[in-house]
């Protein structure tokens, strides 16, 4: 529905964010997808399916989550404080996960794709790359923006000639404590810096 809704292209810019936090896409399937934007500013929802390997300490209730996901409850915070509408940032903008893929410790720890070992990196990377080129190839972004620098330094690699432009924005993550002194006004600031605003 985010896709079919959201989806349609050219973009001017397309936000890519590492992969699913445990309470906001692993709950909605949305890239940062805090339950309370996802199914209110968004206006998502439907049945949520359980993955057949669920984490007994992480698991999947969908729009029923009554955890919510800082780092989405920012960013779409923010998209929602400064379009107003869904309509009017999506006309413009579309927000993915550079993988769609959430791993987790056995305690139930996130697990970035950025931590996992060198072997799992080189069977996973290429695959995300490919997916990641497919994406551009649909929305024709004029500009892909990393959402922190790992997301940024991936899409460089994956996207090497294909003649989009590059930047980054802070990630809205509770961990960045530079986003924790206010990441809206920062983000404002990083995006006018690249044009983007």
């Amino acid at each position: 529905e985010y896709w079919k809704r959201y989806g349609s292209g050219p973009k001017e810019a397309v936000f890519v964010g590492m992969n699913p936090g445990p309470w906001g896409m692993a709950q909605t399937g949305v890239p940062f997808g805090e339950v309370k934007a996802v199914s209110g500013w968004m206006e998502l929802g439907g049945r949520i399916e359980k993955p057949r390997r669920e984490h007994p300490r992480r698991k999947v209730e969908g729009f029923g989550c009554p955890r919510s996901e800082v780092s989405g409850k920012r960013l779409w915070g923010w998209a929602a404080s400064r379009f107003g509408s869904p309509a009017n940032f999506f006309s413009r903008f579309f927000v993915l996960n550079y993988c769609p893929l959430i791993f987790m410790e056995e305690s139930g720890k996130n697990i970035t794709p950025d931590k996992l070992r060198p072997a799992e990196r080189a069977r996973l990377f290429p695959l995300c790359d490919e997916a990641l080129r497919s994406y551009v190839d649909l929305l024709r972004p004029k500009m892909v923006i990393g959402v922190g620098g790992w997301a940024e330094s991936r899409a460089k690699e994956a996207l090497c000639g294909l003649g989009v432009e590059f930047g980054r924005i802070t990630h809205p993550s509770p961990a960045n404590p530079a986003a924790n002194r206010g990441w809206e006004p920062l983000v404002e600031r990083e995006l006018a810096q690249l044009g983007v605003l």
